[in-house]
């Protein structure tokens, strides 16, 4: 089951994006997302690869092969996914509010850019490095 696992899970489960090729499931008390494609799921794996790497020193890490903890693989993926979609709006107008669709997101991508490793990452990091992930609802402001 865990081969079909989308990358983007994460993104998915915290209803901050949707993609037409995920399929949500439980077992037990476990949710998760799969991919019913395995290309699209490819491409997002190395979508996710490449802004992983190219976001090590906003990151503050130096191996990104190993898991991040989860507050950094949410800005990578949330973080990544806004930047890119931010990319592509700019080739056809305003972006949406959130990412709809992560499926169409990548195939618009690499069809503008030719590949997902020719993708304008520098722009993309700037979109990691600002994104703030939801806080906490104890946080109490000082008094």
């Amino acid at each position: 089951m865990d081969n079909a696992r989308c990358p983007f899970e994460k993104a998915i489960l915290s209803v901050q994006c949707t993609c037409e090729m995920a399929t949500r499931f439980s077992v037990a008390e476990q949710m998760g997302v799969e991919c019913r494609s395995d290309i699209a799921r490819n491409n997002c794996a190395t979508l996710l690869a490449f802004m992983r790497a190219r976001a090590r020193f906003v990151l503050k890490v130096t191996d990104t092969s190993a898991s991040l903890p989860f507050g950094k693989e949410m800005k990578v993926m949330l973080g990544g996914l806004i930047g890119l979609q931010r990319q592509m709006a700019t080739e056809e107008g305003a972006a949406a509010a959130g990412v709809q669709n992560i499926h169409a997101l990548v195939q618009q991508a690499q069809a503008a850019y030719g590949s997902l490793d020719a993708l304008p990452y520098q722009e993309i990091v700037k979109s990691i490095a600002a994104f703030q992930g939801k806080r906490r609802g104890n946080a109490h402001p000082s008094r």
